[in-house]
């Protein structure tokens, strides 16, 4: 899920949008640093939960070159048994330390996700739709090599999707799209025989497009459900104390737009006051001003009905993400489903955040070795701290012993 949803950057593109660097090529580095006793704090750590998450990755990278054993070791421990689970870890790891182009410190952001009160109809309490994939959209993937073409015809491959061929009878102009599709995906609506950008969020709010879209469920608050537009996942509890998990399904493709950048460009906040929560507050003293706000990212997510269970939500691991214990990596550096160690602070604070947490997930916005996006959770509380969240942070990598960080990529 989150490999798809962190097309749209993360909490509110803050972190991403204003303060970093184009990401450079793979040059990250990982040195060898002993054994995990050596780690900063480690002794204070709890190590029970670690292993739970753990487990998770297992599901997914048991029967890759290394981790078969270690799997099999750690299936057979009890979260509950504190001294085994710790001599599991030290016995069985040893640390790499990550630097990105000689700097071992990087910037550690939050995500969530969110939870919604809602409906399964519509009422005067829950006015505002979530949508599914509209019956008019479609996408096709064009390649590098023809995006600079004038013209291109595609043909109809399945639902929502077409696909290029020179016997297509649709026609398609790449540079009709967005230019951070081009050459990529390309997200439009027919109209007659030939395929046209999409609407913008705005248009879709005004109703166009979304006649013939399925709704999964109506919501209480335009604001909420806004920031799981940007989240692209969440669960929403309905009357009967129940809840639906949704996730992303697509993007009608159009580039995130940060409302907290706007809002500092216009000098409506301070970049300090430009958190998730302090959008809310502006929202909040603006209420007029909303749909003006959220028309300034045309990017708009339409979403899909997750199974059942109130486990995480799935990352790009393939497993589902914990609470406190996942982060999304850079995946060029950190290998998926790798314990981390993370020495980091709280939010908007110096107190001291050391976990050692699993690398679970991906995102446009993490980029480069020494940076990851820390999974809070989800509900109010996990999205207070996620949206806070711009920390600096050392990351060490656990590798099973006698494994290298070039192996395990």
């Amino acid at each position: 899920m989150f490999r798809k949803w962190l097309l749209l950057l993360l909490v509110v593109g803050l972190a991403a949008c204003s303060t970093s660097s184009p990401p450079s090529k793979p040059g990250g580095a990982a040195r060898e640093s002993g054994a995990p006793t050596s780690l900063p704090a480690w002794s204070q750590q709890e190590l029970g939960d670690t292993l739970v998450a753990l487990k998770q990755s297992c599901k997914a990278i048991a029967r890759k070159p290394g981790w078969t054993e270690v799997c099999r070791q750690a299936d057979g421990i009890s979260a509950d048994n504190a001294q085994a689970v710790r001599q599991f870890f030290e016995n069985r790891f040893a640390t790499w330390k990550v630097n990105d182009g000689g700097r071992d410190s990087g910037l550690i952001t939050g995500y969530y996700e969110p939870l919604l009160s809602g409906s399964r109809t519509r009422s005067e309490r829950t006015p505002w739709p979530v949508y599914g994939i509209p019956a008019d959209f479609y996408s096709v993937d064009v390649p590098a090599s023809a995006r600079g073409k004038s013209s291109l015809t595609a043909r109809r491959s399945g639902p929502n999707r077409l696909t290029l061929s020179a016997a297509g009878d649709i026609e398609l102009r790449p540079a009709d799209f967005p230019a951070d599709n081009r050459g990529t995906r390309l997200k439009g609506r027919l109209d007659g025989k030939r395929l046209l950008p999409y609407y913008t969020r705005a248009e879709i709010n005004q109703g166009k497009g979304v006649a013939n879209a399925p709704i999964l469920a109506w919501v209480e608050d335009p604001v909420e459900l806004f920031f799981l537009q940007v989240q692209g996942s969440g669960r929403i509890q309905l009357d009967d104390g129940s809840f639906i998990h949704i996730g992303y399904a697509e993007q009608n493709g159009y580039g995130y737009q940060s409302i907290g950048k706007w809002l500092v460009d216009k000098g409506e906040l301070t970049m300090g006051d430009a958190s998730m929560q302090g959008i809310k507050d502006w929202l909040a003293r603006n209420p007029q001003r909303r749909q003006e706000l959220f028309a300034v990212n045309p990017s708009y997510v339409f979403f899909k009905t997750l199974p059942g269970d109130n486990g995480g939500p799935m990352g790009a691991l393939g497993v589902p993400l914990t609470g406190g214990y996942s982060i999304a990596v850079d995946p060029r550096y950190i290998p998926l489903g790798a314990p981390v160690y993370l020495v980091t602070t709280w939010p908007h604070s110096t107190q001291p955040l050391t976990r050692l947490v699993h690398a679970q997930d991906t995102g446009s916005a993490i980029k480069g070795a020494v940076r990851a996006d820390f999974f809070w959770g989800y509900g109010t509380e996990a999205g207070m701290y996620a949206g806070r969240m711009k920390q600096q942070g050392n990351l060490w990598m656990l590798l099973p012993k006698g494994m290298n960080p070039s192996q395990a990529l």
